[in-house]
């Protein structure tokens, strides 16, 4: 299954969704995402990522997921959510909970 990116927001948060494959495929629309659908006041709000219907992810998706992280300013909160189990085990193998918060 090819991957789909989409983004969403609250009154409090901005949810990038991330449904398939996360793979270097991905690149373009999950850095659309962040880059090109947040405004500059989401920058201040919380940021979720939202795994819940991910299939697999891979090593480039978790340096997208860091590249994200850096392009953010530093008081912004950034979650990931809802991450099944195979795609938990990576994460936490990757060490990210150090870096976000995983919920």
């Amino acid at each position: 299954m090819e991957s789909s990116v989409s983004v969403s927001r609250t009154e409090h948060e901005t949810i990038i969704q991330v449904k398939g494959r996360f793979t270097a495929k991905s690149h373009n629309q999950f850095r659309d995402a962040y880059r090109k659908e947040l405004t500059e006041e989401d920058h201040y709000r919380r940021i979720v990522v939202d795994l819940a219907g991910t299939e697999y992810i891979d090593s480039s998706a978790l340096g997208m997921l860091l590249l994200m992280r850096a392009y953010m300013r530093s008081e912004t909160d950034v979650e990931i959510i809802h991450a099944r189990p195979e795609v938990l085990k990576v994460l936490k193998i990757a060490n990210f909970e150090r870096m976000f918060k995983i919920i």
